[in-house]
C-alpha cells in the first residue's frame, strides 16, 4: 500500500498526527489533502492516493483520536475533537508541509471536518470533495425516526462517557465488523488487508474514547457551528463536488429522504455538483474506478 509515500509524524494544533505523504513536491504542484473518516484511517486512499500522486502532492493523515495519532484529553465543551480542531490540525500539517492552498477531499467524519476547513479558511482550501455525507448541522436539522433508526451510531456514541466506550470495549472487532457490514455493499473491499488494520487501530482503548468524543462533539459545538454558519447565511467559495454510495444497504447520506444530497449541499454552495455511484459508504475503497472517474476532472487531472 502507498508505494513511493513517506509516513511521517508531525505536530497539528495540540496533537501528534501520523500521515503519508507522496507525489512530486516544488513551486506550482498542486497538493490535495484526503481526510479519511469512521471508523477508519488514511488506508482508505490507497487506491487513490497513488493515482493522484502522479500529478499532485498528497496527504493523507490520521485524524485526531484515529489510527496512529494522538488522542488529546477532552473537556466537557468536547472541543478538542470538533471539526473546527481537527482542521487546525490538518491546516497547520499542510502550511508545514509548504501547501498554503489545497484541495480536500473528504469521506465521512473527515469530509465534515474538510467542510469546517472550508468554511473557516476558505483562502486555503481551492476544491472539496464530499464522500457520502452532508453537513452536520444540516443531519440534525431533518433528524427524524427513519434517520435515527438508520443511524442510531450518532446517538449511541455520543452518550456521555463511558457508556459506549465499555460496550465498544467488550468487543472492539465485533463492533468494527458490524460497521462495515452494515454500511458498505461488499465486504470484499476490505479483504486486501485493509480490515485487519482497522481492527488493528479500532482495539486501542484511546481511540475508543477519541471516537466517541468526535460524535459527541458532532452532536452539540460542531452542530452549533454548523447552525451559525446556516443563520447567517455563510457559505462555501469554493466549488463542491458530492458524491454517494447509491447501493449503500443502510441508505445514502443522512437526509430526511425528502431531499436528495446535492439539495441540501446547495445549501451551502453556489457551485456543486455531483450523484450517486454504485457502491455502498466506503465509496474510495468499493468503487475507486467510479471515484476517479469523477475526482479526477474536478480536481483538473488531464486538462
Amino acid at each position: 500500500m502507498f508505494e513511493g509515500f513517506a509516513q511521517k509524524r508531525m505536530s497539528g494544533d495540540g496533537a501528534e498526527i501520523n500521515l503519508r505523504v507522496g507525489g512530486p513536491d516544488g513551486k506550482g504542484i498542486p497538493a490535495v489533502l484526503m481526510i479519511h473518516g469512521y471508523p477508519q484511517t488514511h488506508i482508505i486512499w490507497r487506491h487513490l492516493a497513488p493515482k493522484l500522486a502522479k500529478t499532485h502532492r498528497v496527504v493523507c493523515p490520521d485524524l485526531r483520536g484515529y489510527g496512529d495519532s494522538s488522542c488529546p484529553a477532552t473537556d466537557d465543551l468536547h472541543t478538542p475533537y470538533s471539526k473546527r480542531a481537527m482542521a487546525r490540525d490538518v491546516v497547520k500539517i499542510m502550511a508545514d508541509l509548504g501547501h498554503e492552498t489545497f484541495a480536500v477531499v473528504g469521506h465521512d467524519r473527515g469530509a465534515r471536518v474538510g467542510h469546517r476547513l472550508a468554511m473557516d479558511f476558505p483562502d486555503r482550501v481551492t476544491r472539496f470533495c464530499s464522500l457520502d455525507v452532508v453537513p452536520t448541522g444540516s443531519v440534525w436539522q431533518r433528524a427524524n425516526k427513519n434517520w435515527a433508526m438508520g443511524s442510531f451510531h450518532w446517538l449511541f456514541l455520543a452518550q456521555p462517557h463511558p457508556r459506549p466506550e465499555t460496550l465498544i470495549g467488550q468487543d472492539p472487532d465485533f463492533w468494527l465488523t458490524w460497521l462495515l457490514e452494515s454500511w458498505s455493499a461488499d465486504m470484499a473491499a476490505f479483504a486486501d488487508g485493509a480490515l485487519d488494520e482497522y481492527k488493528r487501530a479500532h482495539r486501542n482503548p484511546d481511540v475508543i474514547r477519541a471516537n466517541c468524543e468526535d460524535y459527541r462533539a458532532g452532536a452539540t459545538i460542531d452542530d452549533a457551528l454548523d447552525r451559525a454558519d446556516l443563520d447567517a447565511g455563510n457559505k462555501l467559495r469554493c466549488p463542491v463536488l458530492a458524491l454517494w454510495g447509491g447501493a449503500r444497504k443502510a441508505g445514502g447520506p443522512k437526509t430526511d429522504g425528502k431531499v436528495s444530497a446535492l439539495d441540501v449541499w446547495g445549501e451551502w454552495a453556489d457551485d456543486v455538483r455531483g450523484g450517486p455511484l454504485p457502491c455502498g459508504h466506503f465509496l474510495a475503497e468499493e468503487a475507486p474506478d467510479a471515484v476517479w472517474g469523477e475526482l479526477a476532472p474536478f480536481l483538473g487531472v488531464g486538462a
